[in-house]
């Protein structure tokens, strides 16, 4: 078999064998198959495209590459969740506690923020103390223990896609779909996780800005999933304007906690609840979205899920006390409110412009590795469809500098469309997909409270 021969069949037009595929991605692992062919042939990829067969075999093919978690001793079914990213998404910050909470375990390995897109390791980070580079036998314990953990990705989880997104992200081959498809999935597939709910991102502040673009994905992870056994549920989710109020790490913690306690913005709430819910469902632990619903939002109203979230903290390592006094997170030192311009109706704020300027601000990164700040960050006030008088607050920045916030404020403002008549904004989620597979989850038997596995 020739690698020469595998990138000019698939420049052809042609459909690869699983062997085929196979071959190439243990030659690009080990190093045998040298950059320029990898990035030839990831080119041929983006231009020719792949049917659902190569995307399941290439993505198999990265899992192989590296070693695949066992959650088996954690539950029956363990269910993950993936955000394909956005402007202050952070959902998983809440999400995981109240599922947890519900009784349902859970077990994440998550990324770093690149670009406008935040990460959630890094807002976790802000809790002062708290460890997210566990082991895999320190996160499998406190899976056990908990029923809630989360780490970086580990290298030994499929390091194929490691290697070859470092070259997509230099050879302009990034937007393929089967290649995006196949990096998602097979981390995914390698953590462990019976089942998945994705929650694709849609708009100016995600990767994927229309609606066909973002589905045409959903519908390719979860043919990859269902191709492999996993039960594989999509929300499709608007992200034209940040998700929630708070765009910054600390800023992000405290809008989470918040919403534990029953606060926090009402589309961030009902975000949280609508993708807690399709995990319940997966895991077998609501027959319905309302049932589902219903559960988790008990752990609010009782507490539990603040609970789980500070077990959660104590147990990486985290100072549980910035849970109860929010004061003990990082905070700027430059705080500056910026006045509506004028009076009228929110009619749009850009997402992109206000995750880029919050990369300004140093509360992201633009290439792996810099530092971020975790104090700095922008708070939103009236989101889109709401009405605001001229002189009110309509955002709020945290700096480190009166040079930076005042260079933020100009960019922030611009990034406001006004409207003289009212407006409606645009659904929080406009479709939810839920795979041929996933009906069987309701079969399952109901799990214990992982606090007494």
């Amino acid at each position: 078999m020739r690698v020469v021969d595998i990138i000019a069949k698939k420049r052809d037009g042609l459909e690869l064998t699983a062997e085929e595929i196979g071959f190439f991605v243990r030659g690009f692992t080990s190093g045998e198959i040298p950059d320029y062919q990898v990035s030839a042939w990831a080119m041929a990829v983006l231009l020719r495209g792949m049917s659902t067969q190569e995307t399941i075999d290439l993505t198999m093919a990265m899992v192989r590459s590296g070693v695949t978690l066992d959650l088996s001793p954690v539950a029956p079914l363990v269910v993950d969740k993936h955000s394909s990213g956005g402007v202050g998404d952070k959902t998983t910050l809440a999400v995981l506690p109240m599922v947890s909470a519900a009784g349902l375990p859970v077990v994440k390995m998550s990324g770093r923020g690149l670009g406008f897109s935040g990460g959630t390791l890094d807002k976790l980070e802000a809790i002062p103390g708290f460890n997210v580079s566990l082991s895999v036998e320190q996160l499998l314990a406190n899976a056990r223990q908990y029923g809630i953990a989360l780490a970086g990705q580990t290298p030994e989880l499929a390091p194929a896609d490691g290697k070859l997104y470092a070259l997509r992200d230099v050879t302009a081959t990034v937007p393929s779909l089967p290649l995006i498809a196949s990096s998602i999935m097979s981390k995914k597939i390698a953590g462990g996780a019976g089942a998945l709910v994705l929650d694709v991102k849609v708009g100016r502040g995600a990767f994927m800005e229309t609606l066909e673009e973002a589905r045409a994905l959903a519908q390719m992870m979860m043919r990859i999933g269902e191709g492999v056994g996993r039960r594989v549920t999509a929300v499709l989710s608007d992200m034209s304007q940040p998700l929630g109020k708070a765009v910054g790490n600390s800023l992000e913690v405290v809008e989470a906690v918040e919403t534990l306690h029953g606060g926090g913005p009402p589309d961030f709430l009902e975000h949280c609840l609508i993708v807690g819910a399709e995990m319940l469902l997966l895991g077998g632990l609501a027959s319905s979205p309302e049932e589902a619903r219903a559960r988790l939002l008990k752990t609010i109203a009782e507490g539990s899920a603040l609970d789980k979230f500070r077990t959660w903290v104590r147990a990486q390592g985290g100072d549980v006390r910035a849970v109860d006094d929010l004061s003990l997170l990082p905070h700027a030192p430059v705080v500056e409110r910026v006045p509506a311009p004028r009076s009228g109706y929110v009619a749009g704020i850009d997402a992109r412009e206000v995750g880029l300027t919050s990369v300004d601000l140093g509360a992201g990164r633009e290439r792996k590795g810099e530092p971020i700040d975790p104090a700095v960050g922008i708070v939103l006030g009236p989101k889109v469809g709401a009405w605001i008088a001229s002189g009110d607050t309509l955002l709020t920045i945290h700096a480190r500098n009166k040079v930076s916030a005042t260079a933020a404020r100009g960019r922030l403002l611009a990034a406001y469309i006004w409207s003289d008549e009212p407006v409606s904004p645009r659904p929080l989620v406009y479709k939810i997909m839920r795979g041929k597979l996933t009906a069987r989850a309701n079969a399952m038997p109901k799990r214990m409270n992982p606090t007494t596995i």
